[in-house]
């Protein structure tokens, strides 16, 4: 069902019925998930065996069977809010200190000044909470990505919905900026964003493309962002002060792709991308770490995602016939390239990364042509208590990055909650909270990375992308 939108607030939702047209500052033709990519050409310069220079991969933990407890916002039980709030005021207070740095080696920028941890106001102590407040969700709401940004939107809209529902006193509304997934729009988008000072945070962008793009105004305006799904490693080494992710970057999923893949008896493997920011670069670290884990780069293309007619590269494939074959990109071109692989004959196993984790992907493809695909994701499976919830709250089972969007707005409203209603003192907050939510624990390095990740392989069988499994 859907639900009300918060008091005081501009709700802006999707498809109908579940949700509102949402904003577009401009028409453009619906691309999936990144600017119109140039005519195919050969790839990057593949970084040097082990990922790039100074490239040390992130740790990894299993998560927990049972999701772990949190301050309830009618979903989860156990958790309470002022222990919470002095849990964390209690650790900022006696650490006065940032977490320890992850080193990917990217880009050479200037360091990232982290805001110095200050006492943080209690809502009892501090001024009232404004009316207005709003958070916004910045991705692609319309287009051949629609179902990765909608999926977002909604697991950052159950946590708003559960918190207004707990707190009539202090309302805080969503708004929905879409970028069609074409980072050409993401500039405008983050100005109307910047200028309008009711938004104190922002959950994406969702991609990297547009991060790029939207990013450097936040940064200017002080507009802090947290990030469910956009992995491209180098978005960690802009210098922005604002910038915070959810989930692992790239640095972390290829190498488990790779390992993932040699360990299905794969020895020769083709690697594919779509040639945009976020399938070039974690292609790059597929192709940079297979010899690691004894695999052999036998075809390394990019293809244009506009296109209809992969014939070029799946004959190519097919000729050389790989053990496998892995595939950078996002949902929709994936699924009609896999059916093309298939339908000249190609039987090796296919891998893909998490732009393809979404049903679209096996309808794209065929319920034939998709079956024992296997796409791994740094994104957890939804916990029974949130998926029960968010298809009660939306008439749908909770897509991928869903889960961590949700965690994603309730960082935000945990920095709400302590009293912080600017966007200066939030991202204070946000940098150097220490908070567990449902998909793992979330504590931020100075770049806005996560120290401890997990990545996850989501197979498909019988024509449903059935629960992912860590990778070990």
């Amino acid at each position: 069902m859907e639900t009300d939108a918060p008091a005081a607030t501009t709700q802006v939702v999707v498809t109908p019925p579940v949700v509102p047209p949402p904003v577009v500052l401009a028409p453009a033709e619906p691309d999936p998930a990144e600017p119109t990519p140039p005519p195919p050409t050969a790839p990057a310069e593949p970084v040097g065996a082990g990922g790039p220079p100074g490239f040390e991969p992130m740790a990894t933990v299993p998560l927990a069977e049972e999701p772990p407890t949190r301050r309830s916002r009618g979903l989860l039980v156990g958790a309470v809010v002022a222990a919470a709030v002095a849990a964390a005021v209690a650790f900022l207070l006696v650490n006065g200190g940032d977490p320890g740095g992850l080193s990917t080696g990217a880009t050479t920028v200037p360091p990232r000044t982290q805001p110095s941890p200050t006492p943080l106001a209690t809502p009892s102590e501090g001024p009232a909470c404004p009316e207005g407040l709003k958070l916004a969700f910045f991705g692609a709401l319309t287009g051949d990505s629609a179902s990765l940004g909608v999926n977002i939107k909604q697991g950052a809209e159950l946590a708003i919905d559960e918190w207004n529902e707990e707190n009539p006193d202090c309302q805080v509304g969503l708004e929905g900026l879409d970028s069609q997934g074409d980072a050409a729009q993401a500039s405008a988008l983050a100005q109307h964003a910047v200028e309008d000072g009711s938004i104190v945070g922002v959950i994406g962008p969702a991609f990297s493309g547009e991060s790029l793009q939207a990013n450097p105004l936040f940064e200017e305006a002080g507009l802090p962002v947290v990030t469910p799904s956009a992995t491209r490693i180098d978005l960690a080494d802009q210098g922005w002060t604002i910038f915070h992710r959810t989930i692992a970057n790239d640095a972390a999923q290829g190498p488990r792709m790779a390992k993932y893949t040699v360990g299905t008896g794969a020895t020769t493997v083709a690697v594919i991308d779509d040639a945009s920011e976020y399938g070039i670069g974690l292609a790059d670290v597929v192709r940079s770490t297979l010899s690691d884990e004894g695999g052999t780069l036998s075809t390394s293309e990019s293809i244009d995602p506009a296109a209809q007619d992969y014939s070029a590269t799946v004959n190519k494939i097919a000729g050389g016939n790989p053990d496998a074959v892995v595939y950078c990109g996002y949902y929709a071109e994936a699924g009609r390239f896999v059916k093309q692989l298939r339908d000249v004959g190609y039987e090796g196993t296919f891998v893909a990364g998490d732009g393809v984790l979404d049903p679209g992907f096996v309808a794209a493809a065929g319920s034939d042509a998709a079956e024992g695909a296997v796409i791994t994701c740094p994104c957890a499976p939804a916990p029974d208590d949130y998926g029960t919830a968010y298809e009660e709250a939306f008439g749908q089972a909770a897509g991928s990055y869903s889960p961590e969007a949700y965690d994603a707005a309730n960082i935000f409203l945990e920095a709400i909650n302590a009293g912080n209603y600017d966007r200066g003192s939030i991202n204070t907050f946000i940098s150097n909270i220490d908070y567990q939510g449902i998909t793992k624990h979330f504590k931020f390095d100075e770049r806005g990375e996560l120290a401890v990740v997990a990545i996850y392989a989501y197979r498909v069988e019988g024509g449903e992308i059935q629960p992912g499994e860590i990778i070990e």
